[in-house]
Formats: structure tokens, C-alpha cells, sequence
């Protein structure tokens, strides 16, 4: 027996390989396929079953690409009703796998559809659970993201959820392994661990939803409280799993298309693409193409496309680091934008070396703009999350979250000059850029965020601890 985790740090997402006696099972793979591909004909193994826990909402899986590549059937749990052929499995059947049974758990409540996969050794015994969105490590799935297909509550979800923990999961022995979807970062839960392996009896101790004293009530309650909205591009890539999607070959030859200065801001002007700069914080604000956003590579980069960006089907064209354009398109295809048209050759520095009009974003060290509040009172805007700025933040900042900021828009100065921060600079730099293609260029940027900010001595709230909030 052979399991593996695939673990994917831009969407804190879980993939599973399990082989046994040459026969393999994936397990909620990503987009691109050919990784899991390349890894059963190195094992001399074939894929027999893909299985799917949901339709996820936070990426898109690549199921429907593997099955075509590999003949292997897609299995659903029950209430699933994808518009592809797949097997839509009932609560309890079982599937052979080698040497190992893989059975299923159908565990309702983030979505009805929601199904947890139990693997039995070749002795039969319970070995490990693949749990999808319903148990994360140190939380579960939100209840709130299936309500409109589903005709509940969110209320109502949770309280499926509670009774699928504790009648298809809570019972099972101690040891058995979890092995969750997401990890922390994801959007699919509140406050899951950074672990991403663990087990069933140590998640019994700390889990707060797996408190064995727990009522219905309290589970319902404390599940749904503080819930934020999900990102606008989730019901999209729901669709996308549901419904099928382009090849992501195709893709990625459109996605590809090296494109001239000249080439470029003709297709821009042609398209009404989103310019989208994926070049370091640092590059940017030094120079970029006016109107052009940016979301770097070097952070969660794929969740904040969806987030702010959010229509998949919107046109992108790319200014990348050279060499990381097809990473580039893979990385969004993976959360459903498949429309990139191409990509500037030869970068920002081709742009530079055409005459073309370029901007920057003026961006000041935090000593120099704690002398310049000082004595001008400048209004300050931190675009961290909601629980970073109540646990500490900078006295008279306003709180005007990233996540949402397309929502924050007429909160901001239009002529008099303004700060902007996140935690380090990244979320900032994203902020900036949305705001001066929307016409907004009288902010400045603090580089290195609160932690420079708080460093300088500038006066800052008293700490709380965000696990008392």
C-alpha cells in the first residue's frame, strides 16, 4: 500500500495517490493531470477509480481530464448530478483497490453531495479516511456554500454536517488517519491547523467540532458564526466541476501565445483583457503598465485572481517573469480562468525598451511615513483581514480588507493623499494596483506593511490574541 499526499501550498489543497498491487486511485486531483499520469506508468500501475469528495468550489478539479486521459471512471458520492458520465456511488458500497477496499461515506452538510472516502487494509482494517471538506484539521467545511443548490440553510447544512460526524465519522477508531482536502489558508473553513495529516483521535481531543459533549445547537451555532462571504468564483468553479471544462492542453497552447509590445496593447485594447502583472511586489510598484493589476506569484496567488478578479470568464493577458508564463496559466486555470490570451514577450523590460507609457505607485518606508502622520494626519487604510486588524493594528487605521475591497471603493479619498498596508507588502501592492486602475492614484504604499510599521514605532492597539476574539 502506497499513499500520497499531494499537497499544493497556493490553494492549501490535498490531492491523494493510493496505489496497491499496481492498481491506483486519485483522489480530488488537480487540474493538471499529467503529474498523476507520469507517477502510475513509473509505477507500472494503471488508475482504476478517480474519486471525487464534491464539487469543490475553491479550484477545479481534473477529474474529467484524468478520466479521458487514463479511461479511469469518475465515482461521486451519493446526490451528486454531474452532467458527465460518472459512477454515482451509494452510502456504504465498496470498491476494490488492490489489495485494499475503499468504502464509501456519504457525509452530507458542507455540501449534500459531500462524501468521505474510508480505506481498509488487506486485513480489513480501517486505515485512513479522506474526508474532503467535511473534517479539516482543527475544523470543518463551511455550511454556507451549497444553500442555493441545495434549497437549505445554512443552518440546516450544519446540522447535516453534525450528524454525519457522528455517525459516519466519530465512531471510527482512534488511529485512523485523517487526510483532509485543504489546510490553513483555504476558504472552505474558519481556522484549520497548518498540519495537514493527523489523526482521528488526536482531532477527537482538539477539534472543537468533535466535542463529545457537544449538542446539535452548540454544533450549528459555533459552525456558522463569523462566516465572511465566500469569494465571487466559487459558484463558478462549482459549475466548471459539475458541468465539464476546456482540456487544460488547450489552455495552456492559447495561454502560451508570445506576444509583441505592439501585439499586446492591441489585443488589450481589442479584448478588454485584465492586464494582470504576476512579477514580484517589489518590480511593480518601480514600474508596470498603467491600468494593469497585480496578483504575484510568490503568494497565494490563484485564490486572489478568483477573489478580486472573480469572472473565469474574463480575457487575462500575462506579464510574467520569464520562463514563468506556462506556470502562470496553468496556476489559473486551476481555479477556472481559462481565457488567457497570451503573454507580453520578453516581460515589462520589452514594454520599457518600446517607449511605451508606463506608471509606478509611489511607496514610502515605514519611518518616513510615521513622520509624515505624524504632522499631516493623512488617513491610513490597512487591507489585512478583519481578525488581523482586531488582534493589533495601527491606531486610526481603517480596516478595508483586500478580500473585499472591490466592495471598500467609495470608502477611499478620491484627491487627498492616503496610506495603504497589509501585514508585509504583498496585499498591499494587490490593493494599490486594483485601486489606480479604477482611476485612484493618490495613495501611497508603505512598504513592508504593519510589521515595518509596528517596528518604527508608530502607535499601535494592544495585542489580542485572535483565538480569544
Amino acid at each position: 500500500m502506497n499513499i500520497e499526499q499531494i499537497y499544493t501550498g497556493c490553494l492549501a489543497q490535498g490531492a491523494y495517490y493510493i496505489e496497491s498491487n499496481g492498481e491506483v486511485a486519485i483522489i480530488d486531483p488537480l487540474r493538471e493531470v499529467a503529474p498523476y499520469l507520469q507517477r502510475a506508468k513509473a509505477d507500472k500501475a494503471k488508475i482504476k477509480y478517480i474519486f471525487e469528495t464534491h464539487f469543490h468550489a475553491d479550484f477545479v478539479s481534473g477529474h474529467v481530464t484524468l478520466s479521458k486521459e487514463s479511461g479511469a471512471p469518475i465515482v461521486f458520492g451519493p446526490n451528486a448530478e454531474p452532467a458527465f458520465d460518472a459512477i454515482i456511488a451509494e452510502d456504504g458500497q465498496e470498491f476494490p483497490l488492490g489489495a485494499l477496499i475503499i468504502k464509501v461515506l456519504h457525509t452530507p452538510g458542507h455540501t449534500m453531495e459531500s462524501t468521505t472516502y474510508l480505506l481498509r487494509d488487506k486485513d480489513g482494517k480501517d486505515h485512513a479516511i479522506f474526508s474532503g471538506d467535511t473534517l479539516f484539521l482543527g475544523d470543518v467545511g463551511r455550511p454556507d456554500l451549497a444553500q442555493k443548490a441545495a434549497n437549505m440553510t445554512q443552518e440546516e447544512l450544519a446540522g447535516k454536517l453534525f450528524d454525519s460526524l457522528r455517525t459516519k465519522i466519530m465512531p471510527l477508531a482512534d488511529e485512523v488517519i485523517v487526510y483532509p482536502a485543504h489546510g490553513a489558508g483555504s476558504a472552505c473553513g474558519k481556522n484549520m491547523m497548518k498540519e495537514t495529516v493527523d489523526t482521528l483521535g488526536n482531532q477527537k481531543k482538539m477539534n472543537y467540532a468533535l466535542r463529545a459533549d457537544m449538542t446539535r445547537e452548540e454544533f450549528i451555532n459555533e459552525v456558522t458564526e463569523g462566516l465572511l462571504p465566500p469569494p465571487k468564483y466559487f459558484p463558478l468553479n462549482v459549475q466548471m466541476n459539475k458541468e465539464g471544462y476546456e482540456d487544460i492542453d488547450k489552455v495552456l497552447e492559447r495561454g502560451s501565445s508570445a506576444l509583441s509590445p505592439e501585439a499586446f496593447e492591441a489585443m488589450a485594447n481589442d479584448t478588454g483583457a485584465v492586464i494582470l502583472d504576476v512579477r514580484h511586489q517589489d518590480e511593480f510598484v518601480k514600474g508596470h503598465l498603467p491600468r494593469s493589476i497585480f496578483i504575484g506569484l510568490g503568494g497565494s496567488f490563484a485564490p486572489w485572481v478568483g477573489a478580486l478578479i472573480a469572472d473565469v470568464k474574463q480575457p487575462i493577458l500575462l506579464i510574467a517573469p520569464e520562463g514563468k508564463e506556462e506556470e502562470t496559466v496553468t496556476r489559473l486555470s486551476r481555479v477556472g480562468f481559462d481565457q488567457t490570451l497570451g503573454y507580453l514577450e520578453g516581460g515589462f523590460e520589452a514594454w520599457k525598451k518600446a517607449g511605451k507609457e508606463m506608471d509606478t505607485i509611489t511607496s514610502l518606508q515605514a519611518e518616513e511615513v510615521k513622520r509624515r502622520v505624524v504632522s499631516d494626519k493623512k488617513p491610513i487604510f490597512d487591507v489585512r483581514k478583519e481578525s488581523e486588524y482586531t488582534a493589533e493594528h495601527v491606531v486610526d487605521a481603517e480596516n478595508t480588507p483586500l478580500d473585499f475591497l472591490n466592495e471598500h471603493m467609495a470608502e477611499f479619498p478620491q484627491e487627498e493623499t492616503f496610506y495603504l498596508h497589509c501585514a508585509g507588502g504583498y496585499r498591499s501592492v494587490i490593493a494599490a494596483s486594483i485601486l489606480k486602475s479604477r482611476g485612484i492614484h493618490n495613495l501611497v504604499d508603505v512598504a513592508g506593511g504593519f510589521a515595518a510599521m509596528k517596528q518604527s514605532g508608530m502607535a499601535v492597539t494592544d495585542y489580542v490574541c485572535p483565538t480569544t476574539l
